[in-house]
């Protein structure tokens, strides 16, 4: 009976931690959206598959240390999140307008159109979740996206984004930041495809450097924006506000704002994609 106070408290901690997740999910979708209008083929049967971060929470990220990292299983800011505040109703053509919801979560990283596809009118916004270590990101990308993309982004109904959440230590935040880097060569995508396209050579300097002169990169210059800080604190950024959202694995997506994780079948993304751009 002397534990029955502490259960209680930590199963409303839990749910104002996953309340906290669904409303930066809500939140992440719509500023996606908003921030792109300013100016400026398998069948992918089988169950679910979510990769669970291996070993520590966080990527190894010895060259420069980092500070802090969010814990994975407790998003940063969530009683905030949960409840957000109202802003004061505003008054148009004399009438009162409804309350306009304020966003105090965690702070939304800038968004890089070169890690997207798809057309900037796509009723359908897809944020994905990936580390380039992980097997069923790779599962995802050779099985489904493919077809994703005949079906959905090349026809204008669907833009993904990517985001890196290297969870999986130091080849992870390697291969983000490689990933980074053919980005500014207009490449990440075709480094994106090939890393995936085979999975068991590693994602040593080796093997990404031999990556970058098969695709065409200029080396010296990908070797140079490797070493550039800002790319390693881009993927930071997105790691960060990854855990804060509560992310618990990879790969994992926002539809439209709404959570979806896992590698799962085609007809699962298709029946997501048709309810966000109908609904």
């Amino acid at each position: 009976m002397g534990n029955e106070p502490d259960k209680h408290t930590r199963l409303r901690s839990r749910a104002r931690v996953l309340a906290a997740a669904a409303a930066a999910a809500v939140a992440l979708g719509v500023l996606a959206v908003a921030a792109l209008d300013r100016p400026g083929s398998g069948s992918g049967a089988g169950p679910v598959a979510v990769t669970e971060p291996a070993g520590a929470t966080q990527p190894d990220v010895t060259e420069p240390a980092e500070a802090t990292q969010p814990d994975i299983t407790e998003p940063a800011g969530a009683t905030q999140a949960a409840e957000p505040p109202e802003e004061t109703v505003q008054e148009t053509s004399g009438e009162t307008a409804r309350p306009i919801p304020t966003w105090e979560g965690p702070t939304v990283p800038p968004i890089d159109t070169a890690l997207s596809r798809g057309a900037s009118s796509a009723p359908v916004t897809i944020v994905e979740f990936g580390d380039f270590k992980c097997v069923n990101c790779g599962r995802f990308a050779r099985e489904i996206e493919p077809e994703l993309r005949r079906r959905y982004i090349d026809t204008g109904v669907v833009r993904l984004f990517w985001r890196d959440f290297p969870a999986q230590g130091r080849d992870s935040m390697r291969a983000a930041i490689a990933g980074r880097a053919a980005a500014r060569q207009g490449r990440f995508w075709a480094f994106h495809d090939a890393v995936y396209a085979d999975q068991s050579g590693g994602l040593g300097e080796q093997r990404l450097r031999s990556l970058a002169a098969r695709l065409g990169l200029d080396l010296a210059a990908f070797d140079a924006d490797r070493r550039d800080p800002a790319l390693r604190e881009a993927v930071e950024r997105d790691f960060a506000f990854g855990a804060q959202l509560g992310m618990a694995g990879t790969p994992a997506f926002l539809i439209n704002g709404s959570y979806f994780f896992g590698a799962q079948p085609l007809s699962a993304f298709v029946k997501q994609i048709e309810q966000a751009r109908h609904g």
